[in-house]
């Protein structure tokens, strides 16, 4: 099972502002990133089959899967990393968890299923995903 990623969806609201930032973002392209400032040194048990979870308003809900990591410079000369994955997430049974910078590694037996499709998961609002994942009832 591959290790995964988990971030913060800085800037999110929810699944619906991350809908939107992902049609803003792609503009045509088959790839999305995110460029961070630290390598991953565990970048082969990501890759392959990797995600990157994000976390919106407190609770894990989507997950986009890892397609490549590449090392890039910044204009100020300092290396970083592109976390490059698909324009395309996955909505995963919400868990709540607490605020952090950066990401962190994220073992495959913590990070939550998917939801299923007829579970109706991208209908309910990201505050009652929250309310009801709080709750242990989703």
């Amino acid at each position: 099972m591959p290790l995964h990623l988990i971030k913060l969806a800085v800037g999110s609201s929810g699944i619906e502002s991350f809908d939107a930032w992902i049609k803003d973002v792609k503009a045509g392209r088959d790839t999305m990133d995110h460029v961070t400032r630290s390598y991953p040194k565990r970048h082969t048990e990501i890759l392959p089959g990797g995600s990157l979870y994000w976390i919106i308003k407190g609770v894990i809900m989507l997950r986009t899967p890892i397609e490549a990591f590449e090392q890039v410079r910044g204009p100020d000369g300092i290396e970083r990393c592109r976390i490059v994955f698909k324009p395309k997430y996955t909505i995963v049974r919400p868990v709540p968890r607490r605020a952090f910078q950066g990401w962190r590694y994220f073992e495959a037996a913590d990070a939550p299923p998917d939801m299923p499709k007829s579970a109706g998961a991208g209908e309910l609002s990201t505050k009652m995903r929250k309310e009801l994942a709080e709750l242990g009832l989703l």
